[in-house]
């Protein structure tokens, strides 16, 4: 008797990996919209307090 058990992978198991996999491209969309670009983060900003000038 053909049947759902026949499936190496069950619907259900077809459902949650393609909601994980909609999941995980939601957030790479919004790490990508929260991304700083390099050149702000590797610019240098002066900190005297290490040469001991108040």
């Amino acid at each position: 008797m053909p049947g759902s058990d026949d499936d190496p992978v069950s619907r259900g198991e077809q459902i949650d990996a393609a909601e994980r996999e909609e999941a995980k491209r939601r957030l790479l969309v919004q790490a990508e919209a929260e991304r700083i670009p390099v050149q702000e983060t590797t610019r240098a900003v002066p900190d005297r307090r290490w040469r001991g000038e108040p």
